[in-house]
């Protein structure tokens, strides 16, 4: 399984936000998104980072809570690591369990085409191994 197919079925939706923006705006907009993440674009939706909720307790955990008031490019995740739409789902979660990472964007021909979770990874992983289980015990069944 590939991870355009992950795509197929949750959907290319990606929450972006920009790099003057507060840590203060991306908390509410995490909140309110129901997301752990979100992507940091310039203008032209290019990819500059990733801020993660791990990155904003980071933050309040060093700076205290004036750290709110700092723009996100104080402290988002700079080197972003990114999956592609025709990878396999287990290169992608190498790649995640690699970095330590729990949101990769896809990016496709130069622009972001999505976003995966290790959830979606975990989730589509699992539905793959169901059907394989399934089709043994109905081979075994048959024999």
């Amino acid at each position: 399984m590939i991870v355009a197919r992950i795509l197929a079925a949750k959907g290319r939706e990606v929450v972006t936000t920009q790099p003057h923006r507060t840590l203060a705006e991306a908390a509410a907009l995490l909140t309110a998104r129901k997301i752990g993440a979100a992507v940091v674009t310039d203008g032209q939706g290019r990819i500059l980072g990733m801020l993660s909720e791990r990155d904003i307790c980071i933050a309040v955990g060093e700076d205290g809570a004036a750290a709110l008031d700092d723009a996100i490019s104080k402290h988002m995740t700079t080197e972003v690591l990114t999956a592609f739409e025709d990878e396999t789902v287990e290169q992608t979660m190498a790649k995640m369990t690699h970095r330590r990472c729990r949101h990769l964007p896809v990016v496709e021909d130069g622009r972001l085409a999505g976003i995966v979770s290790i959830g979606d990874v975990v989730k589509f992983r699992l539905e793959q191994l169901e059907h394989e289980h399934q089709a043994m015990r109905e081979y075994i069944a048959t024999a």
